[in-house]
């Protein structure tokens, strides 16, 4: 932070009540992230988040598998 040069004592307290405000935003948004991050961790929403990415990866994984057996069985065919 930089030395301010002020000319007045109300510049004084304006720039003071600028600095109060910018610490209350701040205060707030630790606030919500703390709140969102309680509401992030609860087990329900863990359990439901692991659920979706397992089936992500279950879904790739038999994706891949059938192109393989479908391919395998396509150069048999041809063969």
């Amino acid at each position: 932070m930089t030395p301010n040069s002020f000319n007045s004592f109300e510049e004084i307290d304006n720039q003071l009540q600028i600095l109060s405000l910018q610490k209350q935003i701040y205060k707030e948004r630790i606030k919500l992230s703390i709140k969102s991050s309680k509401i992030n961790l609860k087990p329900v929403n863990i359990k439901n988040e692991f659920k979706g990415l397992l089936q992500e990866q279950l879904i790739t994984f038999l994706r891949d598998f059938l192109l393989e057996k479908l391919k395998g069985h396509l150069n048999k065919k041809t063969i």
